[in-house]
């Protein structure tokens, strides 16, 4: 049985651990989202930028076009000028006037052309420094793109990892169950077997065991009486210190498990906040809710002290020191601990019953999950109000140590009982608080909403609320048992009242060292005492009765095994008296069926020897032989049956011998085909649940794929539309630049035909002249 405890111990510890893991798995997955989600807003950015540097890039290539045309523009002027130069020398001074007209015509061109050179050269500086800022914001970009998916793979591998970890731990775990299930129903099997024969016998032994033991009481007694003139096992002289440490010892360690339970019944209160009614990794949950998580988290720096002040409390108690209220410093730490830790009970409990009004007002909950709701909400009250009247007691407890008058013995034995008094109320509102909360957890099982995560930290708290109710009955029990102890009067003059103070103390401790003294000293015997050796010599005397008393404890176990083994024969024998009534039974059978036989053969022998009498009319001699011949014959049958009766019985046993171990055998192959076969179903099931990961995994993998897909579909349409767009803009573009180059052109044809007819009339006019 402790074996099985262990491993339910070991179990619970690995679902507590398997449940932290899920918590940061949770987290680990809400990161990688976020990562994918800015990895896919940096691609949008990156298109956006793509699209605007390609515009920048058509925009470029249209500006370069212009100035090409500009370019052969200039050109065509600059050779229509010539040719105007060429003919304003021939004509001289007579054509004064055209050549001023083609000079001033030559300027405007001349300022036209620079205009145009200028917001040529600004447009290239200015696509320049827009193409190198765009190259340096893609290189941050595609950097920063990187690292993101770098980030990304890392956390998908720790996911992939914990995953891993987490199917292999819970297949663990669950064959563990399976293992610790079967070995549970066998030890309960066997210890209903046990308990159903054992008080039957080992009443007789424990009746010998209790007179043996009367007994060797009685001599040690009568023993002590004739030889031991001093007996030193008054109160006031007993080892008061000795007393105290056990005690404080043994409460140190019920505080400690007090401790342990209240840390886990926080934190899992904390876990289970942010889970119901609102998961924290799905959307937020309210402002008390967080408040209450604040305050659930910082549990620890109230918990913790409780411990270590006590554990200072039970150091300071040693055998030079005397143990009573007034010299116990230690315990106004411990009395202050405590207070600090109910004033943080008072402060959350409104958060308590808050979170649980909450837990209320979900659409899902039904009446039975109000009922239960309300009915923790006054279990928390109870609890908060004990630890509130426990605080109270302690802070009196602690107060002879500040001040010498503060209390009188009377008192002081009061507070105890109502300390006890108190210390069962809380085991009781523990308990009630653990059993509705069992009840709770059970109609939140049938929700149709319920998470794993929410069962398994449903889980976790009652584990910890069953050790939270375990711990409080043992510091409970262990205060009752210890109650004389704690309210006897301490060290103090013989039939007074008065307390000690720490002077007494210092003065009390200075007699026990010289009385320590006196004991050891045997130089000069006194005979008013028990000498010192003889004192020793009694001691092993006792010891030497405490270890037959331990020796016949081991040997009552012994006994009580040696009746297990003998039960076990017993069932073997009866197993066996079955058999052999059933071999007998038919047994009997077949000799009934001899008999019969027997009697026909007899019968039938008589009326042979009629007939031959009557129809051979032999004498009565020869009849008497004849019938002393049936006769003979008849005992060589009988004779012969009883060998074979006797011979058939061995054989009849050996034939059931080994029909039953052939039938065991049987059973054997049977039972192993079936352990096969569920290893085998086992490891298929494991195998299965290996591919379906596998599957899922080459889903998501070919979702994700699509995706790409479906986006570069998306991107490639928006590259075509860009691109028609820009290219039907270039062309409305050069149609525009054509028909202004062509009115530019018939413009200009018609200025040059106006100046040849002007010029041509001047020729005539010059001429007629």
């Amino acid at each position: 049985m402790a074996n099985v405890t262990d491993l339910q111990t070991k179990y619970s510890k690995l679902a507590q651990e398997y449940s932290k893991l899920r918590a940061q798995n949770q987290v680990l997955k809400k990161a990688v989202v976020d990562e994918q989600a800015s990895t896919v807003s940096l691609k949008e950015q990156l298109k956006h930028r793509d699209q605007s540097l390609r515009k920048q890039e058509q925009e470029m290539d249209s500006l370069s076009f212009r100035n090409q045309q500009l370019a052969k523009r200039v050109e065509l002027l600059q050779e229509e000028l010539a040719v105007s130069e060429a003919k304003s020398k021939k004509g001289k001074s007579k054509v004064d006037s055209p050549s001023q007209h083609g000079l001033e015509t030559q300027s405007v061109f001349d300022e036209d052309l620079q205009k145009k050179i200028e917001e040529n050269e600004r447009l290239h500086i200015q696509f320049y420094e827009a193409d190198e800022q765009h190259r340096r914001q893609e290189a941050e970009l595609r950097g920063r793109l990187q690292e993101l998916e770098r980030d990304s793979e890392q956390h998908q591998t720790v996911v992939d990892g914990l995953t891993a970890k987490y199917i292999d731990t819970i297949e663990r775990l669950q064959s563990d169950k399976a293992r610790l299930e079967v070995r549970m129903v066998k030890c309960i099997i066997k210890s209903v077997k046990l308990s159903s024969f054992f008080p039957l016998c080992s009443q007789q032994q424990l009746r010998r065991c209790q007179s043996e033991l009367n007994r060797q009481v009685k001599q040690s007694s009568s023993v002590i009486q004739e030889k031991v003139p001093f007996n030193d096992t008054s109160e006031y002289l007993a080892p008061r210190h000795l007393k105290a440490r056990d005690v404080a010892g043994q409460a140190l360690s019920f505080i400690q498990d007090l401790v342990a339970a209240l840390l886990n019944f926080h934190s899992y209160t904390e876990q289970r906040v942010h889970i119901y009614p609102r998961d924290s990794s799905i959307e937020p949950i309210s402002p008390l809710n967080q408040k209450f998580s604040q305050y659930l988290h910082e549990n620890a720096a109230y918990v913790r002290p409780l411990e270590d002040s006590f554990l200072q409390l039970h150091q300071s108690i040693t055998e030079d020191t005397v143990t009573v209220l007034e010299t116990v410093v230690k315990l106004k730490s411990f009395a202050d601990n405590f207070s600090s830790y109910t004033h943080f009970l008072q402060k959350i409990l409104p958060y308590q019953l808050k979170s649980l009004e909450e837990e209320c007002e979900a659409p899902l909950c039904t009446a039975a999950l109000t009922a239960k709701n309300q009915e923790l909400q006054g279990d928390m009250k109870r609890v908060t109000s004990v630890f509130e009247k426990l605080q109270s007691y302690i802070n009196i407890l602690a107060l002879p140590s500040v001040r010498q008058d503060a209390m009188l013995p009377s008192s002081t034995s009061a507070v105890f009982t109502q300390l006890a008094a108190c210390l069962h109320s809380l085991h009781d509102a523990i308990k009630e608080m653990s059993k509705h909360y069992n009840q709770k957890a059970g109609l939140e099982q049938e929700l149709p909403t319920i998470t794993q995560k929410l069962c398994t930290t449903s889980e976790c708290l009652l584990g910890s609320l069953g050790s939270l109710t375990s711990s409080t009955g043992k510091i409970a029990t262990f205060f009752s048992n210890n109650l004389d102890f704690f309210t006897s009067p301490g060290y103090s003059p013989r039939g007074g009242t008065v307390t000690l103070n720490p002077l007494q103390a210092e003065s009390m401790l200075a007699n026990k060292k010289k009385a320590a003294a006196y004991m050891y000293a045997i130089k000069k015997p006194r005979p008013q005492s028990v000498p010192y050796r003889e004192a020793l010599s009694n001691r092993r005397i006792l010891t030497s009765s405490t270890e037959s008393r331990e020796g016949l404890t081991q040997q009552v176990q012994q006994s009580q095994e040696k009746i297990a083994r003998l039960e076990q024969e017993k069932e073997h024998w009866l197993l066996e008296a079955q058999l052999g009534k059933v071999r007998l039974e038919k047994e009997n059978q077949r000799i009934a069926d001899l008999e019969a036989q027997l009697a026909a053969a007899l019968g039938g022998s008589p009326n042979t020897q009629a007939a031959a009498a009557s129809t051979l009319a032999q004498s009565h001699e020869e009849a008497e032989k004849e019938l002393q011949k049936a006769v003979g014959k008849e005992t060589t049958l009988c004779t012969s049956l009883v060998r074979n009766f006797s011979d058939n019985e061995d054989s009849r046993e050996q034939l059931i011998k080994t029909h039953y171990m052939a039938r065991v055998g049987e059973l054997t192959t049977q039972l192993q085909i079936s352990d096969s076969k569920a290893v085998h179903f086992h490891s298929e099931c494991r195998a299965l649940a290996k591919r379906l990961a596998i599957a899922e995994k080459s889903r998501e993998t070919l979702s994700e794929e699509v995706k790409r897909a479906n986006q570069n579909i998306t991107r490639l349409q928006d590259e075509l539309t860009t691109t028609k767009r820009s290219y039907e803009d270039q062309l409305s573009m050069m149609s525009d630049h054509l028909c202004s180059m062509n009115e530019t052109l018939s413009k200009q044809r018609e200025e040059i035909d106006t100046l040849k007819l002007g010029s041509k009339g001047n020729a005539k006019k010059n001429k007629g002249r």
